[in-house]
């Protein structure tokens, strides 16, 4: 099989380039950092680029929180005009079998159940409340504690950032495209990725590339909040072979399918400091209280249907991708 890999030079496409040649399979690299005229903006330059192939894989993105509002627009350009474009491209040419790589930010807020009132959706965080130290949302009906549990596929969007919401919107048009182009679309809504070639030193990378760029200069990692926030970290290797099995499935024309890819291993931030810290050598972590407007407190997948449905599984164990990640590329 052909497969179209836009941001196939990047940290995701990179590793699924590899586990699609792995796997007998032709992938063909998009990316403005292979050759700078390939911008998935770019009507011509992409409608060149689907001729011929079998299917596409959609890294190509502008990823993480940015710096506020104020590069709205630069993230809808990207990840919003370049997946209208590309899915135009792929109708007109014929090319039927989308991947998307999603994301566990189009939840907002993870899963929060109250003893008192059951499954509940704590709105944003208030500044008075993260200026106090009190990072975890109470219960919206009753104020008290809540416990944290995995979100499943079926969760409700509440996307709380610029870039969650581009990410929505991807989903949304791939989900147009597969109606009425009888395409068939996947969205892998990926978790925390980490391991090789992970961008680092930008506004974009990382809660792990920044620990270890700061391990690297002989730093302590500054960990935000108090440390217990919730993520599911997972390795670039194991998001790589869930693009190959979305690819490789039997198909289900005409809809959208949305897989959560995590490890199903939830971890604190201050577990993956720690870790990192422990596999480099360098100094334990510093918990520094301070906090990012838009980030939320608990997200952490459930991603059983991926596992059942696929026939996938995370093979990189937490405590080995953190001994290979910590060593400086």
């Amino acid at each position: 099989m052909r497969v179209l890999v836009t941001g196939g030079a990047g940290f995701i496409g990179s590793h699924v380039v590899e586990a699609l040649t792995a796997h007998g399979h032709e992938p063909a690299v998009f990316d403005t950092r292979a050759a700078p005229d390939a911008d998935v903006r770019d009507p011509v330059a992409v409608a060149r680029a689907v001729s011929g192939v079998d299917a596409v894989c959609h890294q190509a993105a502008l990823v993480g929180l940015g710096t506020g509002f104020g590069d709205a627009a630069e993230y809808v350009s990207h990840n919003v005009l370049g997946t209208a474009v590309l899915l135009t491209a792929m109708a007109e040419a014929g090319v039927r079998h989308l991947v998307l790589a999603g994301s566990m930010v189009v939840y907002g807020e993870g899963r929060y159940a109250c003893p008192h009132h059951g499954v509940v959706r704590p709105g944003p965080r208030a500044v008075a409340d993260l200026d106090a130290g009190r990072f975890d949302p109470g219960c919206p009906r009753c104020g008290g504690a809540l416990v944290p549990g995995l979100v499943g596929e079926d969760a409700p969007a509440d996307p709380r950032n610029v870039y969650a919401t581009t990410k929505l919107a991807q989903e949304h048009l791939a989900a147009v495209w597969a109606q009425s182009a009888g395409g068939s679309a996947v969205s892998l809504r990926y978790h925390n990725v980490y391991g090789p070639r992970m961008p680092r030193d930008t506004p974009y990378a990382g809660v792990a590339s920044f620990f270890r760029s700061a391990l690297a200069r002989g730093e302590a990692p500054r960990v935000f909040e108090d440390g217990r926030q919730r993520r599911d970290f997972v390795h670039v290797r194991d998001v790589a072979r869930a693009n190959v099995a979305a690819l490789t499935a039997p198909a289900a024309p005409g809809r959208l399918t949305v897989y959560n890819t995590g490890s199903g291993e939830p971890r604190t931030v201050g577990d993956l400091a720690r870790a990192l810290a422990d596999a480099h050598g360098g100094p334990a972590p510093v918990v520094t209280g301070e906090y990012r407007l838009g980030d939320v407190r608990h997200i952490t997948a459930d991603s059983a249907r991926l596992r059942t449905e696929l026939g996938w599984h995370p093979e990189v164990e937490f405590a080995q991708g953190m001994r290979e990640f910590a060593v400086p590329e």
